[in-house]
């Protein structure tokens, strides 16, 4: 029975320093400034596009504290690689649209390291609705390219 608890013991600690790390690395007011040259957000209704590890309800809810009312979309023209867009004349990406306030889309825009690791542009999706969806930056491509071929990688 000892074993039973110190498995139990380290299986807690193992989730709390995962928890810690993902807290600090994604939601802390540490280890992220948003760059002084992005416009503010408007005080407004946003749509978002996402097509990666924000596909999942679980992920949306520790980022930006919420859902943000997901639809299936699909993005056309573009094809996906690892962990970006590139344009692709007759390819397309299915994802989801999201519709979130201007508090959510600032989450957002820390996890996605706007203005450091991705830019946020705007996009037209399929039908015709207009979303912002974050785009690699191309000084960081390069940097993260076996990342996205990790095998415990969220993003399939």
């Amino acid at each position: 029975m000892v074993w039973l608890k110190r498995l139990a013991i380290g299986s807690s600690v193992g989730a709390a320093g995962i928890a810690g790390w993902l807290w600090l690395t994604m939601l802390s007011p540490w280890f992220y400034d948003r760059p002084d040259d992005l416009d503010d957000i408007e005080q407004r209704v946003h749509q978002v596009f996402v097509y990666g590890t924000l596909r999942y309800a679980p992920v949306r809810l520790v980022v930006m504290g919420g859902f943000g009312s997901p639809e299936e979309a699909v993005l056309e023209e573009y094809q996906r690689n690892g962990l970006d867009l590139s344009s692709q004349p007759g390819s397309y990406v299915n994802g989801l649209l999201l519709t979130v306030d201007a508090a959510e889309l600032r989450r957002l825009d820390r996890y996605e390291r706007l203005g450091v690791r991705y830019d946020r542009v705007m996009i037209t999706l399929e039908d015709g609705i207009r979303a912002w969806v974050y785009l690699r930056r191309p000084d960081t491509q390069n940097a993260l390219a076996s990342y996205a071929e990790l095998p415990i990688a969220l993003v399939p």
